[in-house]
This record gives C-alpha cells, structure tokens and sequence, in this order.
C-alpha cells in the first residue's frame, strides 16, 4: 500500500541529454530541470488593501502593479501576469500549501486562487548564449535594453507558451507547462546545439 504519491519529472525523457550538455562542459549554455515547485495562479483587485495585505502576511510578498515585473520575498516571488492575475511561486521546492492558506483568507473577496503546481515545470537557462538560443522561438525582443532582471513576460517558445523570467545576467527560468515540457526542452536543445560544439 502506498503511503505517498511519487512525483516524477516531466523531463524524464530527456535526462540522458542534460548529462550530454552538461558533460560538454561549455559555457554557452547549460540546461537544468528544476521541477517540484509550489505555483499558485492568484486573482484578485489590487486597489483592495485587503487582498494585497493577505498575500503580504501570508506569502511575505506583496503583488508587484507595473505589468511584466516580478516581486521577491524569503519564500515566494509573484510574478506579473495581467492587471488582477499574479503567479505565487516558491523559491525552493516544496509541498503546495498556500492555496488552502489563502483560499478562506480572501473569502468573500473578489479573488480566485488555484494551485498549478502539478500542471507545470521550471527549466533554468544559463550561459553566455541563453538570449541567443532563447530568441530562435521567442518572438519577444529579449536585448538587455529591453528585457531585463526584475521583469517577465508570457509568450512562446516554438509552439509551447511559456513564462521568461531573467534571474541575472547568465540565467533564465522558463515556467513550461508539464504537457510540453519534453517538447520545450528538447526544442531547447536543437536551438543550441550549434553553441555547444
């Protein structure tokens, strides 16, 4: 009988091909899998002092209100999706539990609050060639000038939405959901392949 349920990574698949990359050992560009994390999509009015003050008590973060920019507390970042829609993520991972902390929390606010852990998964980009391989599938402008620390963005990556999200200069995590995470790494992969030799 089982006690606990297993949790598996979506890039299962492609584990014999980070070793390859990691073994080639160049600084171009690195590709890790950093599943597991709690994600919890929130929605609620930012003008409401009480809403904002909830996630502020509860996740130590309050939600960042310029589009595209990204808040950091100890445990959890919020991340900008829209004008009322935020993504809570951990900073390490762990088991979800801020939905059900701040689902009775904002009752009878106008909120919504929805654990996606288990629907996605973190690639973390590094290297001297991330924006270049990145830019291959991506049709942001993703130059320093434009795209910097502090921000992201949803977009795509070839035919798999994603979130950007530069954590300094040399490493990017793109937020994937779990159904196109083999396909968005191994897409990935054939964009750098020529900075890799």
């Amino acid at each position: 009988m089982w006690s606990e349920a297993r949790q598996e990574s979506p890039l299962i698949g492609l584990k014999q091909a980070q070793k390859s990359v990691a073994a080639a050992q160049t600084q171009a560009f690195g590709l890790i899998e950093r599943p597991f994390f709690e994600m919890v999509n929130v929605r609620g009015e930012i003008d409401d002092p009480a809403f904002a003050r909830v996630l502020r008590e509860t996740a130590g973060v309050a939600p960042p209100v310029a589009p595209n920019t990204v808040a950091h507390g100890e445990r959890y970042s919020l991340l900008w999706l829209g004008p009322d829609e935020w993504l809570l993520k951990s900073a390490a991972p762990c088991r979800p539990v801020m939905e059900a902390t701040l689902r009775p929390l904002l009752a009878g606010q106008y909120a919504s609050v929805v654990d996606v852990s288990s629907g996605y998964t973190v690639l973390e980009l590094s290297g001297t060639r991330v924006r270049d391989v990145l830019q291959k599938g991506c049709p942001l402008d993703l130059h320093p000038r434009q795209f910097r620390v502090g921000q992201c963005a949803q977009s795509h990556f070839f035919k798999a939405d994603v979130l950007l999200w530069p954590l300094d200069a040399g490493t990017w995590a793109v937020t994937v959901r779990r159904s196109f995470a083999d396909y968005a790494g191994r897409m990935l992969l054939d964009a750098a392949e020529e900075f890799l030799a």
